[in-house]
Order: structure tokens, then C-alpha cells, then sequence
């Protein structure tokens, strides 16, 4: 899904359905500013027609990977070895911080 990981990386939400779009948004503000996340944002999910548990997987998914990027990062993990140089390069990405 190219589309998919080029609109994540951006950002960049307008040409994802309105479901997916959604759940990127929230996925971004629980990472970047999750003090700030509200029912409106919750309402916003179930207005896109998630359920109350569509709501709690996606924040536990969210929530998991924040943590253990953080976990991993704090710690200086490095990625596995036999992989390609290439996939482990550290990356920065220009993502735009409001949603």
C-alpha cells in the first residue's frame, strides 16, 4: 500500500477513506500529542463507524508501538544485523505535528 505508508509518513490524510483517515489522525495525535486527545476525538472514530472496541484495539495498537519504540530507543537497540544496511539506516520523516 504505498498510498497508505506515503500518506502516514506525510501526514498527509486527504486522499485516504474517511475511515482510514480517521484512524490516522488519532493514531498521530495519541503519538505526538497524546495530553491533547479528547472524546471529540473518539466521537470523530465512531462517527466514521468504529465500534466502542474498534476504538480500544486502535488506541492498545497505537499505544504498544509507542511504547516499544521507546522502549527500544531508550535503551539504543539497534535493528538486527542481517538485515540490509539500507533497512537499517536510521530515518527522519517531515510530519506535519497538527491533525
Amino acid at each position: 500500500m504505498p498510498a497508505l505508508t506515503e500518506a502516514v509518513a506525510s501526514a498527509d490524510f486527504a486522499s485516504l477513506p474517511p475511515r482510514m483517515a480517521a484512524l490516522c489522525r488519532y493514531a498521530l495525535a495519541l503519538t505526538i500529542r497524546p495530553w491533547t486527545v479528547r472524546r471529540a476525538d473518539v466521537d470523530a472514530l465512531r462517527a466514521v463507524g468504529l465500534s466502542d472496541r474498534d476504538v480500544v484495539d486502535a488506541n492498545q495498537v497505537v499505544a504498544y508501538y509507542n511504547y516499544v519504540n521507546r522502549v527500544a530507543d531508550g535503551l539504543g537497540v539497534e535493528l538486527e544485523y542481517d538485515w540490509p544496511a539500507e533497512d537499517r539506516r536510521p530515518r527522519t520523516y517531515g510530519i506535519r505535528t497538527e491533525v
